[in-house]
């Protein structure tokens, strides 16, 4: 399947393993040499409408990415990581 980078953002990702739903698509990073996609980023959540910052952003490496859909992109990686990140506790 080919999709350009725009049509890659704002899809959901989604870890195979538990379904965990881990964000949507905000950015992608690409090797400017080769071509090649490196990873996928997840864009961290404001906290307190933005007055308190934002959680860390979640990247995906390239060979974490199991299948890009249509509307989704599953990962192979451990949800539990992100979840404590998510809830501000690492």
């Amino acid at each position: 399947m080919i999709c350009r980078i725009d049509e890659l953002k704002n899809r959901q990702v989604v870890c195979i393993s538990d379904g965990y739903v881990l964000g949507v698509v905000g950015d992608v990073e690409l090797d400017t040499m080769s071509g090649r996609l490196i990873s996928i980023v997840i864009f961290g959540n404001l906290r307190a409408f933005g007055l308190l910052g934002k959680e860390k952003d979640i990247i995906i490496p390239f060979e974490d990415i199991a299948v890009i859909g249509e509307e989704t992109v599953l990962v192979k990686t451990n949800s539990f990581e992100y979840r404590r990140i998510e809830n501000g506790k690492q």
